[in-house]
């Protein structure tokens, strides 16, 4: 094999993406913030945006989707399915897209951009990227407390609120919009959540404990690991059907194993963690080479700073009151408002559908590419240098 041949190879391609996964890692410990920011920033300096050495190929693409849907698998252990359907929950999710929507569309108005445009701008600014804040979340070990189910399961629903969002926008701006469609797309996302819920918990977890105790469990003590894998992967792609995010699919198997009590069987958690730790740092790496700094103009760059202030306020206020008014004090109201505001990939992939169907134009693409990259960027720095300060340390020490 020739050595452009090789460089072109699958395993070449994954060999460099982990060794910028490994360079994250050493720049986030000289700079002294998480892993995320570290990969992330390393992923900006590889991609389009500085050395041009990786691109967002449709590889880099898969293996990246591939990261987050371990990664939320892996998180979904840690919940319990009363968690997600928490009418608590769900108000700090509707006021967290619903407030950041109408911030969004008066940003783009501001800036002189058409409605359509402003529409999509709007639904870009009602996403949340669960996979950021609950890795951060675990890395300091802060899993377990009623903060972080307050965020992951107020993001879970915010998710499917995002679905309507974007289902809405793409309605009105193609002059097809009806009450019944939006409501079929409701109920698609919420009949998945409960029903895949229950299947998983009622039906799935009890199964995949009697396998374990089967003579093929005994003989393959993996067998049961594959399994669940491959429940996972399903969840993944039944929720990509409906609308969903891949990822929320992937939570909602993990959520439903979180009972699941093995003894002969290798342990579902450990061998997920495993995979999870070489494809979503891949994930993270991603949302850097996702953006190309050269497709921001001088007035793309001031549209780009006022809508990334506008979307952390929006969602810090629209997720930090109603979590006050449910009872939760000043610096919990305030740890969901910021751990709700990561648009990650979510909102990335609203702008691409926008740019791609025409509606958005490459400034408002890059713009709100940028705001996600500020707002995935912002919130480990302030959980790690604000409120975690002293456990993050901690963790630093014993780790």
């Amino acid at each position: 094999m020739n050595p452009e041949s090789a460089i072109l190879t699958i395993e070449f391609q994954m060999s460099l993406l982990l060794f910028v996964a490994l360079a994250g890692y050493l720049l986030a410990s000289r700079i002294n913030q998480s892993a995320v920011i570290g990969e992330i920033l390393v992923g900006l300096l590889v991609g389009p945006s500085i050395l041009g050495l990786i691109t967002y190929t449709d590889f880099v693409s898969s293996i990246a989707h591939l990261g987050a849907v371990i990664l939320l698998f892996v998180i979904g252990f840690e919940f319990n399915i009363r968690d997600i359907f928490n009418v608590k929950y769900s108000i700090i999710a509707a006021f967290g897209v619903i407030i950041p929507w109408f911030g969004g569309y008066g940003v783009a108005l501001l800036f002189n951009f058409d409605m359509q445009s402003a529409f999509f701008v709007g639904t870009a600014l009602t996403a949340t990227s669960i996979a950021i804040t609950a890795n951060i979340l675990k890395e300091i070990n802060q899993l377990h407390t009623d903060t972080a189910k307050a965020i992951i399961g107020a993001a879970v629903i915010d998710d499917v609120l995002s679905l309507l969002a974007l289902a809405i926008t793409e309605d009105v701006v193609s002059g097809s919009f009806t009450v019944g469609g939006v409501l079929l797309v409701f109920i698609k996302a919420i009949g998945f959540m409960v029903i895949f819920g229950l299947l998983g918990v009622l039906i799935i977890s009890k199964g995949l404990m009697k396998l374990d105790g089967s003579k093929i469990a005994e003989k393959f003590p993996e067998f049961v690991f594959i399994a669940a894998m491959m429940i996972a992967f399903f969840y993944a792609m039944v929720a990509d059907l409906v609308g969903l995010s891949g990822i929320v699919g992937a939570f909602l198997a993990g959520v439903s194993m979180e009972k699941v009590g093995l003894k002969r069987s290798k342990d579902l958690k450990e061998g997920a963690e495993y995979l999870q730790i070489i494809f979503a740092s891949i994930f993270f790496v991603s949302l850097g080479i996702l953006v190309d700094i050269h497709a921001l103009t001088k007035e793309g760059i001031v549209f780009m700073l006022v809508l990334t202030i506008v979307a952390v306020l929006t969602k810090v206020i629209g997720c930090a009151i109603p979590s006050r008014l449910i009872g939760m004090n000043n610096r919990n109201s305030l740890i969901v408002g910021f751990g709700m505001s990561p648009r990650g990939e979510v909102a990335m992939i609203v702008a691409l559908i926008g740019l791609t169907g025409g509606i958005i134009g490459q400034d408002i693409y890059a713009g709100i590419v940028f705001m996600s990259l500020l707002t995935t960027i912002g919130t480990p720095i302030i959980y790690r240098n604000w409120f975690y300060k002293e456990k993050s340390d901690i963790s630093e020490k014993t780790g």
